[in-house]
């Protein structure tokens, strides 16, 4: 079945995963959006004002560990960081992360971007500048190495309906040909892409589970169906795998899979008014491919861990 994975024990927030696989300390990393789930601040300010929050298991994921904040601010005061990317790459890690200046109450009228940094060791990071995106109100970035060489970045664009774009880059500092990808009626956010199986995948965040999409040179993309939606939910075992799996992440290891991705267990179909409907909980399950289909079943036990990348370095297959 999936199994809770994390939770952060001072904020009781954590959302947008990413897990990687730190080199100096020989064991994984868990870096994700620290949502101030307890702070009793007006209207969405407890969604801002989050810090990049890290867990670190020495046992594949099996246990988790907190272990504070990353260091990150580049300007004055208290701002916000959203959904962090990390990868190793080119000889150091790189963080591509989604910033908001200051603390608002209100989602609308806040100019949101996407950062990068580098860093030696996952610890100390290197402010580089800003990407140059589409708008100025993009977050959620996911980068994934081109079959033909270079990176390519996806993310959610909030001025285009909440669609997914992507832009290009030879070498991680020069980004360009900003293109939708994808638009969905609604919007959707939070892209992922791996290769699994033989397929490139896409899997977004529609907020009643993941839209799955599949491409065999990650050019074009086809509709491949769902994932992690509420009616899979198994809180029979495990009592925080309640209702669909938001924001998720990828680790793949050959031809086994590990999602991680967050669900709000008493949320109470959606509302977010006290400390109990914020509270977040990482989850972990099994993802496999199936007759060219991308299959997850919450109910399933988990029953491998993380293992030492072959590299000694390298997050997911993005190297």
């Amino acid at each position: 079945m999936a199994t809770l994975a994390f939770r952060d024990p001072v904020f009781d927030g954590a959302t947008d995963p990413v897990v990687v696989w730190n080199r100096s300390e020989g064991c994984w990393w868990m870096i994700y959006t620290s949502r101030r789930a307890t702070a009793p601040t007006p209207g969405l300010g407890w969604v801002h004002g989050s810090d990049v929050g890290v867990a670190s298991s020495p046992d594949g994921g099996r246990t988790w560990t907190y272990r504070g904040t990353l260091r990150l601010e580049q300007e004055f005061g208290r701002n916000t960081f959203w959904a962090p990317e990390v990868l190793w790459a080119r000889g150091s890690y790189h963080m591509f992360v989604s910033y908001v200046q200051g603390v608002p109450e209100t989602w609308e009228g806040h100019r949101r971007h996407i950062m990068q940094y580098t860093s030696p060791d996952l610890e100390q990071w290197h402010y580089c500048g800003r990407l140059p995106l589409s708008s100025d109100y993009v977050i959620d970035a996911a980068v994934h190495a081109r079959p033909e060489g270079g990176y390519r970045l996806w993310y959610k664009d909030e001025a285009d309906g909440s669609s997914t774009w992507s832009v290009d880059s030879a070498d991680l500092s020069t980004w360009e040909r900003p293109r939708r990808v994808l638009a969905t009626p609604g919007g959707h956010e939070g892209p992922n892409v791996f290769s699994l199986g033989g397929w490139y995948w896409l899997i977004v965040d529609c907020w009643s589970g993941q839209l799955v999409h599949r491409s065999g040179d990650m050019a074009s993309w086809e509709p491949a169906g769902k994932l992690l939606g509420p009616e899979t939910a198994c809180p029979a075992t495990c009592a925080e795998d309640v209702g669909p799996g938001f924001h998720a992440d990828v680790v793949v290891d050959g031809e086994r899979a590990l999602v991680f991705y967050f669900t709000h267990p008493l949320a109470d179909g959606g509302g977010r008014g006290t400390y109990e409907q914020r509270r977040t909980a990482i989850l972990m399950a099994e993802l496999e491919v199936r007759d060219g289909q991308l299959v997850c079943e919450r109910s399933r036990p988990v029953t491998h861990a993380l293992l030492v990348p072959s590299n000694a370095g390298m997050r997911k297959d993005k190297v």
